[in-house]
């Protein structure tokens, strides 16, 4: 159980996370049969098994509470709650399919369009994380924080794998700071609440589903989440696409939005000349 929390949206949150575990242990990575959804993202029987076993989980009052995943059709009730469950059961399905442990079941507790609580688990590497803002975050069952690195020069910044392989991140390539592609962004926000990374963003739009739990977990962690044009993270949105996500280290906030800055103003300069 979690130490020192009598929440009993972590208890479930966790519950469920041991429900997916379970369900895990019955597919090989690397093994598993894929369709695709219309924009071809993949899904497989694991993200249907995991749906319905979270749904059964965390949705215990359904009259108070709403309900939004990528694999469950929206019929858009969760905007008339305040309580809503963000879940996205496998995140990293690419990842997952090819065999590379990158991947993981999101959970995402939103309250008055804040994300509040969350809790990441993939099954491969034995990580879990979880926590709230009321509780603080851990990892593996121990307390952890966010990253206290002051200056980009060196800092691990995790970026998407697709991301990188479409080019969209050679502006960066001389930049101070360290670059490590890698699936699944859930996972990685994951990481960057636990310390292990110093940054994370997005240059792409990405689903609340995919962010939620994410962006609970670093801001109860101490770090600090934003959306892609600077303004702050509301969930339970009628349309859950946000543009791109920004989250990382307290310190390390103002280097990134100057950075970032400076590479929007050339990007646009290089496409008026």
């Amino acid at each position: 159980m979690i130490p020192n929390s009598n929440s009993e949206t972590l208890q479930r949150i966790e519950a469920a996370l041991e429900s997916a575990r379970k369900i895990f242990a019955r597919f090989t990575p690397g093994a598993i049969a894929a369709e695709y959804k219309v924009g071809h993202d993949p899904v497989t029987e694991a993200d249907r098994a995991l749906d319905a076993a979270l749904r059964k989980e965390l949705l215990r009052n359904s009259e108070d509470e709403g309900w939004l995943s990528e694999e469950t059709v929206d019929d858009f009730s969760r905007l008339g709650k305040r309580r809503v469950w963000v879940v996205d059961p496998l995140d990293g399905t690419r990842e997952f399919v090819s065999g590379i442990s990158e991947f993981c079941v999101s959970i995402g507790m939103v309250e008055d369009g804040q994300p509040v609580a969350g809790g990441i688990c993939n099954p491969a590497t034995r990580e879990i994380f979880i926590g709230s803002i009321e509780s603080g975050v851990t990892y593996n069952g121990k307390a952890i924080r966010a990253s206290q690195r002051a200056t980009l020069e060196g800092a691990l910044v995790l970026a998407s794998r697709s991301e990188v392989k479409r080019g969209e991140w050679k502006q960066f390539e001389s930049a101070e700071f360290n670059v490590r592609a890698m699936g699944s962004v859930a996972y990685k926000l994951g990481l960057v609440a636990a310390g292990h990374a110093d940054l994370t963003f997005t240059l792409v739009p990405k689903n609340e589903w995919d962010v939620a739990a994410g962006a609970a977990l670093v801001e109860s962690a101490g770090g600090w989440v934003l959306k892609l044009d600077n303004s702050p993270l509301r969930c339970n949105q009628k349309n859950p696409l946000i543009t791109g996500l920004l989250a990382g280290a307290p310190y390390l906030r103002d280097p990134l939005l100057a950075l970032l800055d400076r590479h929007s103003q050339a990007l646009a300069g290089e496409k008026r000349s």
